[in-house]
């Protein structure tokens, strides 16, 4: 295979983790747009629908480092395809659920599956993309996070108003079906030829024990990076649509405009963190400074949502500023996984991404049931929330500085 068919095998693979990653996001958004009927219909309190949140994050924090090992273990191809079929059951499984007990039992299986997307995603790029690409590439893919909440509101109410809010769990789950027939009909590990860059010896190396990987600082920095930083994304996810009901009365079918505005604002910004350091590069800078220039610049662009309630009734100026802050944290995620492949053997990158995945699971765990009881105590008062969200990211980046002072100059691949 020449150099051209195997650039374009790696951006159609690039398409596929795209494909995945936006369905994972709609699954994961159609409970927080339907919350206001579902929650109507079954009676919940801020605090129970934070215990149902709750469910999907143990199970997400339970399930990230096992995934991240069956991972490794068993092979992008076959480990991608279990999580996916995984989830795609538990996505379906709603449109059953008949009590807030069945509906966290549901979430909880969710969690299960979808555990497994980000450790299979990103050591699918450390696999077919050279180091110089995987930032971008893993932006890309990151992005269809935003596009899968940008595809959420646009049809998730519609499939409401006309067949209920059954067959919206029911429509998300389905199209994972079509993406496994793609991918197991087409993905292959990359051959010797296809991946240049990687010493074939490294390649064939065993997986580490997670001993070892868990007493490494640069898995300690994501991981840390990740529980301080995830929570933001999943408050953005599961209350943005609450507080722009309760804060400016919009209904069910007229949240669709903000955020399509976040999450499109959001899917830029991953784009661009992953260009950003690429382009640094290019200019001759190192590594280090390429990389940590543009956790920088992302962490800075969360800091002007902490005066999202000093806008008052300006809705479209909250929505601004949120939708920069989104913009920040995915251009964020884009170089926080990048920078597992920055300094991990390629037969670890599953593991470790799995254990940041855990540490980002035991945040948003511990963020949910606090933020639904903190919302009832202050009467749906977001103010406080905002402002850790702004926070968040600078006071990450100085964990990984102290943790992670310096990048090697290249990627590791023994």
């Amino acid at each position: 295979m020449n150099a051209k068919a195997a650039a374009r095998r790696r951006w159609f693979l690039c398409g596929l983790l795209f494909f995945a990653t936006t369905v994972n996001y709609m699954d994961r958004q159609v409970l927080g747009l339907l919350k206001p009927v579902i929650g109507a219909e079954l009676h919940w309190t801020e605090a129970d629908y934070g215990w149902i949140v709750f469910c999907f994050q143990l199970a997400y924090a339970v399930m990230m480092p096992v995934a991240g090992r069956v991972v490794d273990w068993l092979g992008t191809r076959i480990g991608y395809a279990l999580a996916v079929a995984v989830w795609s059951a538990a996505a379906m499984s709603h449109a059953l659920a008949r009590s807030t007990v069945q509906f966290a039992a549901a979430r909880f299986g969710l969690g299960l599956g979808e555990s497994g997307n980000f450790p299979s995603a990103v050591k699918a790029v450390a696999d077919w993309f050279p180091p110089k690409d995987r930032a971008f590439a893993t932006g890309v893919f990151n992005s269809g996070s935003n596009l899968g909440a940008i595809l959420a509101p646009l049809t998730v109410p519609m499939l409401a108003a006309y067949f209920g809010w059954r067959a919206a769990f029911l429509g998300t789950g389905a199209l994972e079906v079509i993406w496994l027939v793609i991918w197991l009909s087409w993905y292959r590990h990359p051959s010797a030829e296809e991946r240049p860059w990687v010493d074939a010896k490294a390649a064939e190396a065993p997986v580490p024990g997670y001993a070892k990987v868990i007493t490494t600082r640069p898995a300690w920095a994501f991981l840390l990076g990740k529980f301080l930083t995830d929570p933001v994304w999943w408050f953005y996810l599961f209350w943005l649509p609450a507080f722009l009901s309760a804060r400016y009365g919009l209904r069910l079918t007229s949240l669709g405009p903000p955020l399509v505005a976040v999450y499109l604002a959001a899917d830029i910004g991953s784009v661009l963190g992953g260009w950003l350091p690429a382009r640094l590069m290019a200019r001759g800078w190192k590594l280090n400074r390429a990389r940590k220039t543009a956790l920088f610049v992302c962490a800075c662009a969360t800091l002007p949502v902490m005066g999202v309630m000093a806008a008052g009734p300006r809705m479209w100026l909250s929505v601004a500023l949120i939708a920069l802050a989104a913009a920040g944290h995915q251009g964020w995620s884009a170089n926080l996984y990048t920078l597992v492949s920055d300094t991990a053997p390629g037969r670890a990158v599953g593991s470790i991404v799995g254990l940041g995945g855990l540490g980002g699971a035991v945040g948003g765990m511990l963020a949910a049931p606090a933020i639904g009881a903190w919302l009832d105590f202050s009467h749906r008062f977001y103010g406080p929330l905002f402002v850790i969200a702004g926070s968040a990211y600078l006071i990450a980046l100085a964990v990984i500085q102290s943790l992670v002072p310096k990048l090697p100059d290249q990627v590791r691949v023994e």
